[in-house]
């Protein structure tokens, strides 16, 4: 019975932004993949690493995400809230493991073991990952651009709030740093067990479509500007170092976050009000008007797409770009390849710098690189929710093709890595915001392109399938270059490993990830070509819809 009335709260309007609002709660905790800077010096201390091999441990945390495939099969077939539980568990192993090798509780594990226990916490965002983006674009499938710039924000946001968090409360301890990113996650997924349901969704008419859509604009510009808010907060906190040093001040920091982080909340509680006072008032109010009341309070009937419906294809012909595809058919349309190794130019070399930030910053004479690692997050947070929105608004205003903003963070990336390689004073603070802001483009644009581009029936493992980039890139930037090039500098130390220092640690790897994104450039500008016929349709779509809003108000 109550897995029932959760259903049917899932089908109200303000149960789907209850539904989007605990979403955002755990993207807010399901970047912890992005940490590990902030442990892996004490990793390396503990084992005896080379930055190869520390490397290493850094590709199997990555490697996890690899077998976020079985996340993307399952989404299909299971349902969200038992997405969300094998996440949570895989995370309280994985960096439960890691916790207790970190705090002595147990001597350092070999080698393989940690591999092992990296890959697990990996995995687990993968499932929480596939969880969140397909339930929620599938109930907001006319704002996919919002949507995704929103949930991929918090994500962004995530490594922020765990680094200034940790550095409040316990004085930036690895040890204590891995138990919240075991724990916290697990009890954030509790509660969105609950609330973050799959809605009913049918055709609808387009004016009532795009009544919706203006409606639901609204919201997310709320919500946007809450996460805005945060953003700002922790950005202020790391700037100032207000929130770091421990003492009233630090818990005042954190309980002030808490609340901000709580506060979407109030979107989904104000539709709820406005629906029960509707009904209310429907109590006496004539036939039209309950019906009308009907309509606004019963389970929100959406469209199955943004675009119009197609005509039936020949058996056997293969489908068009903007069309359900299966797997097989996606995998050998061409679109899929170029959208694949322009996202791996991009996320692979933002993986790289992320990876290994601990050690760049040690490179160039940092003792701490929270800052970096706090700003890498917060600047990633706005190059997602920005990009999400602003690509939206272009197709709505001018149908330009979504992989434009791709294209565009390319070259930005690419001005931010040859900066990096120049080890000017301030370059790597210069090079942690690019990076931060470009890798999140990258990810809220792609994630509602490969629906757009390939449909949303087996969506799932079609993003799985593009998020292979992250271990691939991580292996191949991460792991390969920067790790090889960074031991060929570096000289041994007593008792095992290795260090060194000075800008020419890195400047040859960072001049090679300039190269790449100019790559990926050109395939992105490849793309938008392509593509352009089908983000042309979405437009005329989405442009119909408003002239039919236009003409039942007139």
């Amino acid at each position: 019975m109550v897995a029932a009335a959760l259903d049917a709260m899932a089908g109200t309007r303000w149960g789907r932004w209850l539904g989007l609002v605990t979403a955002v709660w755990v993207q807010c905790i399901s970047g912890n993949n992005y940490t590990f800077s902030n442990y892996s010096h004490a990793l390396k201390a503990l084992m005896g690493l080379t930055q190869l091999q520390l490397n290493g441990l850094s590709v199997a945390k990555d490697v996890g995400k690899a077998f976020g495939l079985l996340a993307g099969l399952a989404s299909d077939s299971v349902p969200t809230w038992l997405l969300l539980v094998i996440g949570s568990l895989e995370g309280l192993l994985g960096y439960g493991a890691q916790w207790m090798v970190v705090s002595g509780t147990v001597a350092p594990l070999p080698y393989w073991q940690m591999c092992v226990f990296l890959c697990l916490g990996g995995n687990s965002t993968t499932w929480m990952n596939t969880a969140v983006l397909v339930t929620c674009i599938r109930n907001f499938r006319r704002s996919r651009g919002p949507v995704s710039g929103l949930l991929k924000g918090y994500v962004g946001l995530s490594t922020a709030i765990f680094t200034d968090v940790c550095s409040a409360l316990f004085a930036d301890d690895p040890a204590s740093f891995l138990v919240m990113l075991a724990v916290v996650p697990a009890a954030v997924c509790a509660v969105a067990m609950l609330f973050l349901r799959e809605g009913p969704a049918a055709d609808a008419n387009a004016g009532a479509a795009a009544a919706t859509e203006e409606e639901d604009g609204r919201c997310f510009a709320a919500i946007n500007s809450l996460a805005v808010a945060i953003a700002l907060y922790l950005l202020a906190a790391d700037l100032t170092g207000i929130g770091g040093g421990g003492g009233v001040v630090s818990a005042v920091f954190v309980a002030v976050l808490l609340v901000l982080l709580a506060s979407p909340a109030a979107v989904p509680a104000l539709l709820a009000w406005k629906s029960w006072m509707k009904t209310r008032k429907a109590a006496n109010a004539d036939l039209e008007e309950a019906d009308s009341l009907a309509a606004e309070s019963a389970p929100l009937l959406l469209p199955a797409s943004a675009k119009p419906a197609e005509a039936a294809r020949p058996s056997g012909e293969r489908p068009r770009l903007g069309e359900e595809h299966t797997i097989a058919e996606a995998l050998m349309s061409l679109d899929f390849w170029l959208m694949f190794a322009s996202f791996l130019m991009g996320v692979g070399t933002g993986l790289a710098v992320m990876n290994n930030l601990g050690q760049m910053g040690a490179a160039m004479g940092y003792a701490d690189v929270s800052l970096f690692v706090s700003m890498t997050s917060i600047w990633g947070f706005f190059g997602r929710i920005a990009s999400g929105t602003i690509s939206e608004h272009f197709i709505k205003a001018r149908a330009i093709p979504r992989p434009l903003w791709n294209a565009a963070s390319q070259v930005v990336m690419a001005a931010g890595y040859i900066v990096m390689a120049l080890a000017m004073p301030g370059s790597l603070f210069i090079g942690s915001v690019v990076v931060g802001a470009c890798y999140g483009v990258r990810l809220a644009v792609t994630v509602p392109t490969a629906s757009e581009l390939f449909g949303l029936k087996y969506y799932g493992l079609i993003y799985n399938i593009l998020i292979l980039n992250l271990p691939l890139g991580s292996f191949l930037f991460s792991g390969l270059l920067a790790g090889l090039l960074y031991d060929a500098e570096a000289t041994p130390v007593p008792g095992g490993g290795n260090t060194c220092v000075g800008a020419h640690c890195y400047r040859l790897v960072f001049l090679i990830m300039a190269l790449a994104c100019v790559v990926g450039f050109g395939l992105d500008v490849l793309l938008c070509v392509r593509t352009k016929r089908v983000y042309a349709k979405i437009h005329e779509s989405k442009r119909s819809s408003r002239s039919a809003v236009a003409q039942r108000v007139s």
